[in-house]
């Protein structure tokens, strides 16, 4: 495995540490501690400021960058998690995922109508796809960041704040499963050697 290999998985491991950390002092405060669940939730977003911060340090330290999905994500976090702190209010840190993905959603969908593939700047140098393979992705994912975006604006509204926190665990299972399918589409669409040489 190689080192940026590597460092990105340790990144992405520090990533998910965030989210169970939050997660976990939540589900410390609320049901061990008694307290009520909006102040645990805006209790744990203290945890989340601190941990999203760690692992942008650590993104930076591991492959000495800081790539533009998690930096995006990770700026949310900190933002959405310090306004929620300073004006006492859960919901905002709720609404963060919906602001959050609404955003690359428009940022992805919106590239593909100048015949653009922003996730393929998103993304970096993480593979070499064609450019139907870079567009494909794009409106994928673009559409994936839109139904998580309206998935949340129903749950936030309607459930209650145990549930919510539960679902921001199942959202994470659920990008993580999406990306998983969408190996076999970056596998069909992957630049091969033989075609780079007949560019070059």
């Amino acid at each position: 495995m190689s080192e940026n290999k590597k460092a990105s998985n340790l990144r992405q491991a520090v990533d998910f540490g965030a989210l169970v950390a939050f997660m976990g002092s939540y589900a410390f405060l609320r049901f061990f501690k008694g307290q009520e669940s909006s102040e645990a939730l805006i209790s744990a977003t203290w945890v989340l400021v601190g941990a999203s911060l760690i692992a942008l340090i650590a993104g930076w330290l591991l492959e000495k960058r800081l790539a533009p999905l998690p930096l995006f994500s990770g700026l949310f976090a900190l933002v959405f998690g310090t306004l929620t702190i300073f004006f006492h209010d859960p919901n905002l840190l709720k609404i963060k995922i919906t602001v959050q993905n609404l955003a690359l959603s428009a940022i992805l969908l919106g590239s593909l109508a100048f015949n653009k593939a922003a996730f393929k700047y998103l993304l970096g140098s993480a593979f070499n796809l064609t450019d139907a393979g870079w567009k494909g992705l794009t409106l994928r994912y673009g559409l994936f960041f839109l139904t998580v975006a309206i998935v949340n604006e129903v749950i936030w509204r309607t459930q209650t704040d145990d549930f919510w926190v539960a679902f921001r665990g199942g959202l994470w299972m659920a990008s993580a499963a999406f990306g998983i399918w969408q190996v076999f589409f970056i596998m069909k669409h992957l630049v091969k050697d033989e075609d780079e040489a007949k560019d070059a």
